[in-house]
């Protein structure tokens, strides 16, 4: 399919493939299914990618990536997300991928040595606490408890957080706070930088959660009391949180649904190989017209996805938010990734249960992307709010009356 990507974008995306297919593939091979990849495996994939100029390619050159512009670099995140140890090994991997953004948008020259460098360079572990629990804010963020008070030249943090992706293993947490109990969250929460050995950051659990075997992802409850860091630690301006997780959070959704489809792409070819060997009451099962649908709709509606996604980039690339845009990417791509990589697995038999194919771990792994970045009911809501701003009442001249045979 063409994509209308530049062919710089084109370029990226097949050597990134090549990358996939020629190194991380075959080495994913050689391990156990259903186990941890050893750090030292990607530790390992990362010097090859960095060899092959495949690094980092949606940071700029100064800090040491590849500079490319955010719609060039989607399709590379397509081809990463084909294994689910891609994405660590070519450092496009949530959250860290997301921090950096962040800390590269907003951050100070101090703050972008300090941490963005060595965090894309792979020595830092990165996390972004804003989620809590209960009544404090998981898909309403603007609940947020969390407060953060000046206390001469510091900042003292209290408050709750869970869910927060890489908690237990992070080395610096981009924490949303109320900064200013008197104004809307909107204005008065701000992001700051709490470095992991802090004194009153408490890393109280690690949630057990379906799926993740692979890389061993980690969603951490943290406990903040009388937490105290610099104010330089404040990334961007004070009330400014919301703004800033916005400008994350927009692009981040965008290569999650890039990675995810390439999940679901290669499930398909993994389930299309199979379904062209296996026999079955008289012919191969690819000749059946139930599989032959169900891929062909799978196909079709991955092929939407990509093309979404690139809109809503586009819209991006010219200084839009494109909120409502990214909400029908991140809903639609959600759940046509799992559908897809639902139907590879059920056509794959015993064998899309086991583990010596990826399938399980894509399917493990998929579910969660309903939920993470805002559930599907969340970006319906904004959708929809958006579909009703824009009702012309005047269409209700025409309706006909009930009863009307029109």
């Amino acid at each position: 399919m063409e994509y209308q990507d530049s062919e710089k974008a084109k370029e990226l995306a097949r050597r990134a493939r090549e990358f996939v297919d020629e190194v991380v593939i075959p080495r994913e091979r050689e391990l156990e299914g259903g186990t941890k990849v050893p750090e030292s495996v990607i530790e390992e994939l990362r010097e090859e990618a960095k060899a092959r100029d495949l690094y980092a390619p949606q940071i700029a050159e100064e800090h040491g990536g590849m500079g490319m512009e955010f719609r060039d670099v989607l399709p590379f995140f397509e081809e990463a997300g084909r294994s689910l140890i891609a994405p660590k090994a070519m450092r496009v991997d949530a959250p860290d991928e997301g921090n950096m953004h962040t800390l590269e948008l907003a951050g100070t020259d101090e703050q972008k040595a300090q941490w963005l460098e060595p965090l894309l360079e792979g020595e830092l572990t990165s996390a972004f606490a804003m989620t809590e629990p209960r009544q404090g804010g998981g898909a309403d963020p603007k609940m947020v408890k969390t407060t953060a008070e000046k206390d001469g030249d510091e900042w003292v943090i209290n408050g709750h957080k869970w869910w927060t992706t890489n908690g237990g293993e992070a080395d610096f947490f981009i924490t949303l706070a109320r900064t200013n109990q008197d104004v809307h969250p909107y204005e008065g929460c701000s992001l700051i930088i709490v470095p992991e050995e802090t004194p009153g950051l408490e890393i109280k659990r690690d949630i057990p959660h379906v799926g993740d075997d692979v890389t061993s992802t980690v969603h951490s409850e943290l406990r903040y009391k009388d937490v105290r860091v610099p104010v330089s630690n404040l990334l961007g301006e004070e009330g400014e949180g919301f703004t800033i997780a916005q400008k994350r959070l927009g692009p981040a959704r965008l290569t999650h649904c890039m990675r995810y489809s390439g999940m679901a792409s290669r499930a398909l070819d993994v389930a299309k190989a199979y379904t062209s060997e296996r026999e079955g009451f008289g012919s191969t099962i690819s000749d059946k017209q139930g599989v032959r649908f169900a891929i062909a709709e799978a196909e079709t509606n991955l092929h939407a996805a990509r093309s979404m996604v690139r809109h809503a980039a586009n819209e991006i690339s010219r200084g839009n938010q494109a909120r409502v845009e990214v909400s029908m990417c991140k809903y639609f791509t959600a759940n046509v990734t799992e559908e897809a990589i639902n139907t590879a697995l059920q056509f794959c038999g015993a064998s899309g249960l086991g583990k010596d194919l990826p399938i399980a771990d894509f399917y493990e792994n998929v579910r969660q992307f309903r939920i993470v970045d805002g559930p599907d009911e969340v970006h319906k809501r904004v959708i929809a709010r958006a579909a009703y701003d824009d009702v012309d009442m005047s269409e209700l001249d025409v309706l006909p009356a009930f009863g009307d045979d029109s």
